[in-house]
């Protein structure tokens, strides 16, 4: 296997940048889970801040510069991409969106993806499913269920936010690891792929449930009611009764 790529695209506007170190911070979570699957990973970080003059030329010109081209093909050539934006009128910045106006619409097919953001109060946190999901969602990101919102106050205070890190990090580690077929447990359970390939019966198995007959392949109800199958009448024949 070879060693996966995690992107970091932070839409960051100051210097230094709580948004940038929240996409670091998501960064290091996924490669220490991929770490204890005994994969080993690199990270590459965009920042958008000082690409903001080529992005402008690129949407009025027509072309890439050098570094906006740069910054295209390392999405492109993404394993796993984390993006990161703050929070401006409760939604993504201007900047964050025009990158990705840039990108090709198949740059992001299936490529496993956090969404996180910062803003001033956790009032904003439901910003990333409410504008985020919806774009990734078109892109055709595979979205990890996580999404990570970081407050002002959050940053050294609120433990919290550690653990949901953590948790987006291991989950963007368990689609690589399924993705490229290989690697150890994460978190000490079983894969995706693990999970599926224990539910799939042995040949011996499959053999013996054919043959137990109809009866044996009916569907079961919860908790053993005993409810009668359902049935269906024919319009024809209720109009008759």
């Amino acid at each position: 296997m070879r060693n996966p790529k995690i992107v970091v695209v932070a839409a960051g506007l100051s210097e230094p940048s709580s948004t940038a170190l929240l996409g670091e911070r998501l960064a290091e979570a996924a490669r220490s889970a991929l770490e204890r699957a005994g994969v080993e990973a690199s990270i590459e970080t965009v920042n958008l801040r000082s690409l903001a003059h080529g992005i402008a030329d690129y949407m009025t010109m027509g072309f890439p510069s050098g570094p906006i081209g740069a910054a295209l093909d390392a999405v492109r050539s993404a394993d796993a991409v984390i993006a990161v934006t703050p929070t401006f009128k409760a939604g993504y910045t201007g900047l964050f969106k025009s990158f990705w106006d840039l990108t090709d619409d198949a740059d992001l097919t299936g490529k496993p993806v956090i969404l996180a953001a910062t803003g001033g109060t956790a009032r904003h946190s439901l910003m990333i499913d409410a504008a985020m999901r919806p774009l990734f969602a078109y892109l055709h990101a595979d979205v990890v269920p996580t999404g990570v919102f970081a407050a002002t106050d959050d940053f050294g205070a609120d433990t919290s936010l550690q653990s949901r890190i953590d948790r987006a990090g291991e989950e963007l580690a368990e689609r690589l690891v399924w993705r490229f077929g290989t690697g150890e447990a994460i978190r000490g359970v079983t894969t995706v792929r693990e999970a599926a390939e224990e539910s799939v019966p042995s040949g011996s198995e499959a053999a013996a449930s054919s043959g137990r007959g109809a009866e044996a392949r009916q569907p079961v109800l919860p908790g053993g009611s005993g409810l009668p199958p359902l049935t269906v009448t024919p319009f024809e024949e209720l109009l008759g009764r």
